[in-house]
């Protein structure tokens, strides 16, 4: 039958899907995973990098510092975590060690974004008599959108293709498919596997493209002018 038929058998045989240990099942597991990374990766830098680039002070340094930690193998993090208490608090080292991995992409963009407004822009807002916050709400912040959603994209599509480490610790998610096909010798399950993960994310890439362009504040008033 060849090696990519044997693939899809493996796709598209029922049993492979149900049950506890099924693909179903793993494919919920490394929504939650990567979902609580990413959540709390933005609840902690986007807050501070749109903060940092309102006032113009210190962004330079936290991004410095953020973009260093990329130099930290992701699995690396995550075997120091597994060395501590947190080994025996279920999905916890995997979603701290895949949240620095997500923070730099965040910081970065939503800083840039708000330092690369155009300052005419915001000194007329301050000349119209804008508070800080509401040159920050309706001038800086939408103005910085566009590049930081795709910080929020890029560090979305890398968390969910990375957090098949899970496995590696023995915790839940697709890389369990892809763990389980190595044990056994199962090049198609493992081939499989790793292309649920790939198909998962850009799934989630397409998704966040979708919000993007439904949400995104620079649109709503071309629309109401074509109104």
């Amino acid at each position: 039958m060849g090696f990519p038929a044997d693939v899809w058998t493996w796709l598209t045989t029922a049993s492979h899907w149900s049950g506890e240990g099924g693909a179903w099942q793993r494919l919920v597991e490394h929504l939650y995973v990567s979902g609580a990374s990413l959540l709390l990766a933005c609840a902690l830098a986007l807050p501070l990098a749109l903060w940092l680039g309102h006032i113009g002070r210190g962004g330079a340094l936290a991004v410095t510092l953020a973009n260093a930690g990329r130099a930290i193998p992701v699995f690396a993090v995550l075997a120091l975590f597994m060395l501590t208490p947190l080994r025996s608090a279920g999905y916890w080292p995997t979603v701290l060690a895949l949240v620095l991995f997500a923070v730099p992409p965040l910081l970065t963009n939503a800083y840039t974004g708000m330092r690369e407004v155009d300052r005419s822009v915001v000194e007329a807002a301050r000349g119209m008599g804008m508070s800080g916050g509401q040159l920050f709400l309706r001038v800086e912040l939408p103005l910085a959108y566009p590049l930081l959603m795709t910080g929020v994209r890029s560090a979305a599509v890398q968390v969910v293709a990375t957090a098949t480490i899970a496995s590696m610790v023995g915790q839940g998610g697709l890389g369990r498919i892809i763990t389980a096909g190595f044990a056994t010798y199962d090049t198609p399950q493992v081939v499989a596997g790793a292309l649920l993960a790939a198909l998962l994310a850009l799934l989630v890439e397409g998704v966040l493209v979708a919000a993007d362009r439904l949400l995104s504040p620079l649109r709503r008033p071309a629309t109401a002018a074509g109104r």
